[in-house]
């Protein structure tokens, strides 16, 4: 707390257990300023995906992979809430998170790499050099028609059983494979 300069403030243990959502906190919390990063690169579009342990995750893997930002619509779990933070482990911290109310105008112009479960081209065959900007649906609904018409290709992950991937694990292994190709990850 010297390097900051703040002074701590000591709270009743009600409102401690009112301001914090752990059963069992640490028995410290902090109120900081929501980041602002701009940053340039390849994108992730996020459309409908409510379960906030996806989002984190999601949120997760783009960090570990280089991606720029994260775009989610209002449908989406809220990106700041205490378990989408839990699951991303500090990846709100190292790329650039915004939620839009359009999410099809947010990702015109963009190179759109469109997530389906089947019928795309297999995830190996993608070309995926260069800025991208990937899009994921929620569970079940998948892509809303609006945004696949916007895509310059539309992938699929081969499987070799199961009817689909969870939609962090699809995400995971698209970003993975974008990052780690020759030219990807930009």
């Amino acid at each position: 707390m010297r390097q900051s300069r703040l002074e701590p403030i000591a709270v009743s243990a009600a409102v401690f257990d009112a301001i914090v959502d752990a059963e069992t906190p640490p028995g410290i919390a902090a109120e900081i300023p929501l980041p602002s990063l701009e940053r340039t690169g390849s994108s992730v579009f996020l459309e409908g995906i409510q379960d906030a342990g996806n989002v984190g995750a999601i949120i997760r893997s783009a960090a570990a992979f280089a991606i720029a930002t994260v775009t989610l619509d209002r449908q989406c779990a809220d990106p700041w809430s205490p378990k989408v933070l839990r699951a991303g482990m500090g990846g709100h911290f190292a790329i650039g998170i915004r939620q839009v109310d359009d999410l099809v105008a947010a990702a015109a112009g963009a190179r759109l790499i469109c997530t389906v479960v089947h019928g795309g081209r297999p995830l190996r065959e993608a070309d995926l050099s260069g800025r991208i900007a990937w899009a994921f649906g929620a569970e079940g609904a998948g892509l809303s028609s609006q945004l696949l018409a916007q895509a310059a290709e539309r992938v699929t992950i081969p499987m070799a059983g199961g009817e689909s991937l969870n939609v962090a694990a699809a995400a995971a292994i698209c970003l993975y494979e974008g990052f780690s190709r020759p030219g990807g990850g930009s």
